[in-house]
């Protein structure tokens, strides 16, 4: 795809949700995007879904009414984005001490064909204790990524063992607990910033 194409599919894909794409940087093995939201009408991002944690039980998102929910889109075989997404929630979680009860940080998969729930649950400790981790079937990952409008492509990668790696938006959403988006932040978001915002909003 080229550059010219991606901005193109960037922008439909974020429109129909009322989003508009600001500038984003290919660098590495993730496109990294960060949106605003526009207009007046309700923010299309996020909705129902049935997933696997990392201890192998079904979770649902009805499962986390009642919290707010940190999520981000990766995979455990992510060189860079994902890691420093997940250490900036993991510290802001430990910056906001016993307000952090009220959030649920979540890491759902866009590589469900390696990442099973035994491969998540070595990741997802290695980060913070309460992080969890989410996978499922191909057609369940595609059916959440479709509905958070997370950008994923698969990439031909000779360097790794599986030949491929994925490209995509690295995008931090804050849930609601009634489940509705509220916000976003992206992985170069300050520590203390992101801390405080998340403070303001529990």
């Amino acid at each position: 795809m080229t550059k010219l194409r991606l901005v193109i599919f960037l922008l439909a894909g974020f429109a129909v949700s009322g989003i508009a794409a600001l500038p984003f940087i290919k660098g590495g093995n993730a496109i990294q995007t960060a949106a605003t939201a526009t207009g007046d009408g309700p923010i299309l991002i996020g909705g129902p879904f049935t997933l696997t944690d990392q201890n192998g039980r079904r979770v649902a998102d009805q499962d986390f009414r009642g919290k707010f929910m940190l999520v981000f889109f990766g995979f455990t075989y992510c060189p860079d984005a994902c890691p420093t997404a997940l250490q900036v929630i993991a510290a802001a979680l430990d910056e906001l001490g016993p307000q952090a009860e009220h959030i649920t940080p979540i890491l759902i998969t866009i590589d469900p064909e390696r990442d099973t729930p035994a491969q998540l649950a070595t990741y997802v400790k290695s980060f913070h204790p309460r992080l969890i981790g989410l996978t499922g079937s191909q057609a369940e990952i595609d059916a959440v990524v479709k509905e958070y409008r997370v950008y994923v492509k698969r990439v031909p990668d000779p360097k790794s063992t599986a030949g491929y790696t994925i490209d995509h938006s690295a995008v931090i959403y804050l849930m609601g607990p009634d489940g509705q988006y509220r916000t976003h932040f992206t992985p170069q978001t300050n520590i203390e910033v992101l801390a405080y915002r998340l403070g303001r909003m529990l």
